[in-house]
Parts: C-alpha cells; sequence; structure tokens
C-alpha cells in the first residue's frame, strides 16, 4: 500500500519582526501536529501569507504577495495585520481560501484543518526559529493602548495584552540554554509592558530580569515615557545593551500634538543629553514621519534642526501613509505626494551624512561584536549598537575560521555611511 505523504504547506512571512514571532510560532504548531514545510511553493499543499498592514505600502506588498502566491497555488491562507482588513482583501483576492485576523490561533488553524488533511502522526513540539541560532526575538506583549492618529494598530492587534514575567523568563532561559546569543524585545509597545497586569514597573521588572541572563539584551520600540529614563544605568553597567529604540516621529510640539503620541511635551534635547551623560557609548535609534497633514516647511526644518543637534545615531523614516481607518485623514492641508517625498530624501541625505561623521569617529576604536555571517572573504558582524536587519554591520576581513555566534575583539579600520570595517580579529570566549 503506498503511504501518503504529510501534507505540505508554505509560508510567507511579511511585515516586522513582532509578525515574524507569529509566523514561528504558527510554525511550530503545525510542524509538531506533522505538516511539513516547503520552501517551493508551487509544490506545497496549502501557503500561509502573515501580512503587514501598517501603512499603504507595507499593504500593496501583502496584496502583491497574495497575488504572486495564487498564481502557484490554489490554496492560499491569509494571516497577520492586513486579515483584520478582510474585505480589502477581498476586493483584490476574492478567490483566497480564508482570511483571518492577527492574534486568532483557533480560528486560523481551524481554517488550516479544513483546507488539509490532518497528518497521521504527530511529533513532540520542537521550537521553530526563523532567525540565525545565535540571536532571537522575543515578543513580550500585544497590541496598544495609544490611539496615535496616523494608526490603525490597535483597531488590527487590539489593546495591550502583556505576557506575565515568568512566562517569558522561562521563554528566555530555554532559547539561552540552547545557545542564542541575544534576545530582542519587541511589542507594539514596549515601555508599557506589564501596564494590563498591574505592575508596578514592569518594564523595569522586566529589564532586570532579562539583565541576568549572560547574552546580549536589546529593546526595541520604547515609546520615550519617563520610566525608559531608568533603563540608563542597567545600559552604563552593561546588564543590556546600551541601545535605545525610542520611535520619536517628529520634534515638533503641535505636529506631536495632532498625531495624539504620548509624551509628546517632553523635552526630547535635553534627555538625550542626559541620556549620554549617563551612558555615553549608548547608541540611539529612532523613526520619523515626514508629510503629516499640515505640516509646515518651518516645522519641517525645525525637525531637520533637531536632527541636526540630536545627532542621533540610526534613523528610519517613513512618509505620511493615509491608512483606511487612520483619524489623520480628516485632517485638513494633505500634504501632496511630491512634497511629501522630497521631505522623505532631505531628511535621509541629512541622516546619511550624520552616520557618516559618527561612523568615521569610531575609526582605531575597540570593539566586541557578534558574528552573523561567515561568507568566503569577508566575515558580517554587529557591535551592540547594532540590530539585525535595521542597522549597520561591521565587516571583517580575515583568514581566521570563525562561526556565526562568535563574539570577536576588532580595532576599527575604516567606515562609510552605514557599516564599519576591520582587518583584525579576535576571538572572545
Amino acid at each position: 500500500m503506498k503511504r501518503k505523504h504529510s501534507p505540505t504547506i508554505g509560508l510567507i512571512s511579511l511585515g516586522c519582526a513582532k509578525a515574524l514571532v507569529d509566523s514561528e510560532g504558527i510554525m511550530t504548531r503545525l510542524s509538531s501536529e506533522g505538516y511539513q514545510f516547503v520552501e517551493d511553493y508551487e509544490d506545497a499543499d496549502l501557503i500561509i501569507i502573515n501580512t503587514c498592514g501598517f501603512i499603504n505600502e507595507a499593504i500593496e506588498e501583502s496584496l502583491e504577495a497574495i497575488a504572486d502566491a495564487l498564481q502557484n497555488n490554489s490554496k492560499v491562507i491569509v494571516t497577520g495585520c492586513l486579515g483584520a482588513r478582510k474585505q480589502t482583501i477581498l476586493d483584490r483576492h476574492p478567490e483566497v481560501l480564508a482570511i483571518i485576523g492577527p492574534d486568532k490561533p483557533i480560528e486560523l488553524y481551524n481554517a488550516i484543518h479544513n483546507a488539509l488533511s490532518q497528518p497521521h502522526k504527530s511529533i513532540p513540539q520542537q521550537e521553530i526559529k526563523l532567525t540565525p541560532d545565535h540571536y532571537a526575538y522575543i515578543k513580550i506583549s500585544e497590541g496598544c493602548n495609544h490611539s496615535c492618529s496616523y494608526c490603525i494598530i490597535p483597531e488590527l492587534r487590539g489593546k495591550l495584552k502583556s505576557r506575565t514575567l515568568i512566562d517569558i523568563q522561562q521563554e528566555a532561559t530555554k532559547l539561552v540554554a540552547t545557545g542564542t546569543k541575544e534576545l530582542i524585545i519587541v511589542s507594539q509597545d514596549t515601555a508599557a509592558y506589564g501596564q494590563d497586569l498591574n505592575y508596578k514597573n514592569g518594564l523595569m521588572d522586566l529589564a532586570n530580569m532579562l539583565a541576568k541572563f549572560d547574552c546580549w539584551i536589546r529593546f526595541h520600540y520604547l515609546y520615550p515615557y519617563p520610566v525608559i529614563d531608568e533603563l540608563l544605568p542597567l545600559m552604563a553597567s552593561h546588564q543590556i545593551l546600551p541601545y535605545l529604540d525610542v520611535p520619536l516621529q517628529h520634534s515638533n510640539p503641535r505636529i506631536l500634538s495632532l498625531m495624539k503620541r504620548p509624551a509628546h511635551t517632553e523635552n526630547m534635547l535635553e534627555r538625550i543629553q542626559k541620556w549620554r551623560e549617563i551612558c555615553p557609548n549608548i547608541t540611539i535609534r529612532s523613526t520619523f514621519m515626514v508629510g503629516f497633514p499640515g505640516e509646515t516647511n518651518e516645522e519641517f526644518e525645525g525637525l531637520l534642526s533637531f536632527l541636526e543637534t540630536a545627532k542621533i545615531d540610526r534613523v528610519g523614516c517613513f512618509k505620511y501613509s493615509p491608512v483606511e481607518g487612520a483619524k489623520a485623514n480628516e485632517l485638513p492641508n494633505q500634504i501632496p505626494e511630491e512634497i511629501k517625498e522630497e521631505r522623505l530624501e532631505i531628511l535621509m541625505n541629512l541622516q546619511t551624512d550624520i552616520s557618516r561623521e559618527k561612523l568615521s569617529n569610531k575609526i582605531g576604536q575597540k570593539f566586541k561584536v557578534l558574528v552573523d555571517e561567515v561568507n568566503d572573504n569577508s566575515v558580517i558582524a554587529r557591535t551592540t549598537g547594532d540590530s539585525p536587519e535595521v542597522d549597520g554591520n561591521v565587516i571583517i576581513e580575515t583568514d581566521q575560521q570563525l562561526n556565526p555566534g562568535d563574539f570577536v575583539e576588532v580595532i576599527i579600520t575604516k567606515s562609510d555611511e552605514h557599516d564599519l570595517y576591520c582587518i583584525a580579529a579576535k576571538i572572545i570566549k
């Protein structure tokens, strides 16, 4: 009798690191049920697309990914953030098999079980990671309690739902025990962690707990609440990485108020100066938005002046996107697309100059770096100031036998606007 093969699934994960964590959970659960994951989507019995729906460009990317999947396969299930906008998907792709919103695992797995036969044999659950073995993302909460006028994340993901400290500690313990060298903490609003659980100071409880692990601890997505200032002593003492990811979005109080951003009245230049006084080797990362409705030339120039003064190490920028359902769409004085494009280019050109200058100051300095990738003629690594995928790299030109996950001591010999370079390395045990 011919033995039936286990049903095969292809998974496409789009968007941010938080979505990647969701994809890892989907693969872990389905693999334990006996399903097999394949990279060749034409041969897959089913394709799952974990979508992004944050801005219009991300929505379009998700819709195009669905179109590509449907060309290769008649069974496509859509989940993730855009899954909460069911009609948006159906208007373009009515033939998709099922559309499931984010954070609805029971609905998702029921849809998969209805589309595919159950495997004949389940296997013991083993955590599947989509990152290299030496680093991992830990998502500490879901959703957000804010109502930023340009954002629909609360509509897509719901209110803040934090995991317990014990749950996070158990996950971190397993990861470190299996060789993970860097834990990257992500959520929609990391600084608000534990508020829904009535933790008195959830962020610091979390940071102090994670600081006990013998690995790099990196925090992402910290809104500029006063509480994040309390992280600086832990950074200065190297208990957690001296890396502060604070999405500021703008520098002008009027624009920030229209955005309904939390802590919009904070004097960020003063705070940044204090952060650097407490922790001189801190790396500050932020994101900004240009072209928000009503943003004047003077307010945009003020943002440029802020960047010139603050000299933030890592900056991402995006144009205001009138995502369906966002309150800011109702504001007057919408900015023409060509002006948004122009402002984006001007800001990023300025930041390129700032980055080039800051990185050139690192020439001759010694750094501990973490190896990510080993190629024929070079090794790709990162400093404590570089988060994977979003920041720069350290390019090591060496004949030494290095491996991903190695900690290495290097001396920087040159730089450009994004990356650092060195020619020698010393492995740190």
